[in-house]
């Protein structure tokens, strides 16, 4: 059986999976703050703007947000004094990590 190619093979773009794909990941920071999350596997909200160190607060809430929209990533809210949040990569989020590293191997290979 001859395998389909998924870049190719649908006549409407919107009915891609790149398209998908693209709909989930397009923002200035979101595969920056997969990547992020990924590293640490859980990580509080404070910890992860230091370690990106590029983000305003309000840019990484909202791209947190996004992200937990699109169930990427899983936000657990401890209700607690003081207020303490981690998040985590979802079975979603877990399952793009290969192509992130598709991106890095390509990255690497082109940096030099």
């Amino acid at each position: 059986m001859e395998e389909k190619d998924c870049l190719k093979s649908v006549e409407n773009f919107d009915k891609t999976g790149f398209n998908y794909t693209m709909s989930q990941i397009t923002g200035r920071y979101k595969l920056t703050v997969l990547y992020a999350i990924y590293r640490h596997e859980v990580i509080r909200f404070n910890k992860l703007q230091r370690y990106l160190n590029i983000l305003s607060h309000k840019t990484l809430s909202n791209t947190l947000k996004e992200l937990e929209n699109n169930n990427l990533i899983i936000k657990k809210d401890y209700r607690q004094i003081p207020p303490k949040v981690e998040y985590s990569l979802s079975e979603k989020g877990k399952s793009f990590i290969p192509v992130l590293y598709a991106m890095c191997e390509w990255g690497e290979k082109f940096l030099k």
